[in-house]
């Protein structure tokens, strides 16, 4: 009886053994993604204010020019065609959702609210990750992998304060510059669709969008927009500058590996911080 026993204690202890080893390993695992996380979020902190304490210099104009006109002008056309098609779908769609309740006098309201407050700085965000923030990283991770930032520190050159720097800086004026392009683009798309195809009067439209629009609801989406900017340059800079680090991949597959993982990462992190801020300015 007593060997019965032992056997049978020895069954049980093998069978829960699969069982603590599998939670063992997730915790394991859940452990060190997070702590790589840390790491990762505190390097991106140093990175961002070491870079961003060198833009006061005169020697940068030059490159903050270059990059102004990168990051704004050139993505100027493809947030002003975006901002005219979302003000066309948000008249559309509001209009039909407002005459049911007779309201559609406040479509200007509507419109004017959800451009400025909300859709204008993400959206504005999304689309200059899409274009220039994906090419702020595959460039910078070449000039990693081909040396050309080791080239710099050889020559006494730093490479945050040459190649960081004039970015966050551009990021600062172009995003809020751009943010307005899409609301103003948005609120004219919005009148296109409500006012000349559906039958809303321009007159009423127009004066609701002034009349309703506050300077707090125009700074809070300058703030947001200051915010989404230095976020994505932050970000794509430092997933470019990091490309060799990588322990998935190495050389050019390391560098699309970058951009999609800043590009990613920029999107997520422009709603996440879009709950914050609207949280503190709201």
């Amino acid at each position: 009886m007593a060997s019965d026993s032992s056997a049978q204690d020895t069954a049980e202890i093998s069978a829960t053994e699969p069982s603590v080893g599998k939670i063992t390993s997730f915790f394991n695992l859940f452990g060190s993604r997070t702590l790589r996380l840390n790491n990762n979020l505190g390097a991106m902190a140093i990175f961002f204010f070491r870079s961003f304490f060198m833009i006061f210099r005169i020697k940068a104009i030059p490159e903050i020019i270059q990059q102004l006109y990168f990051i704004g002008a050139k993505s100027a056309q493809i947030v002003m065609l975006v901002g005219f098609f979302t003000g066309m779908v948000l008249g559309l769609q509001l209009y039909f959702v407002l005459v049911k309740f007779g309201s559609v006098g406040v479509l200007g309201t509507a419109i004017a609210l959800t451009l400025i407050r909300e859709l204008g700085p993400v959206l504005t965000a999304i689309m200059i990750t899409a274009r220039a923030g994906s090419a702020m990283t595959a460039e910078i991770g070449i000039q990693r992998i081909s040396e050309q930032v080791d080239a710099l520190s050889t020559m006494r050159i730093d490479p945050l304060g040459y190649l960081i720097s004039p970015r966050i800086a551009a990021a600062i004026i172009s995003f809020p510059i751009l943010t307005t392009f899409f609301n103003l683009i948005g609120i004219l798309g919005a009148w296109v669709s409500g006012c000349l195809l559906l039958g809303v009067n321009s007159g009423t439209y127009f004066f609701r969008v002034v009349s309703s629009t506050q300077m707090d609801d125009i700074m809070g989406g300058y703030y947001k927009s200051i915010v989404f900017g230095l976020l994505v340059v932050t970000i794509c800079c430092f997933q470019g500058f990091f490309t060799h680090m990588r322990t998935d991949s190495y050389g050019a597959k390391s560098v699309s590996l970058s951009t999609t993982s800043a590009v990613v990462f920029s999107c997520v992190m422009i709603l996440v911080s879009d709950y914050i801020v609207t949280s503190f300015i709201i």
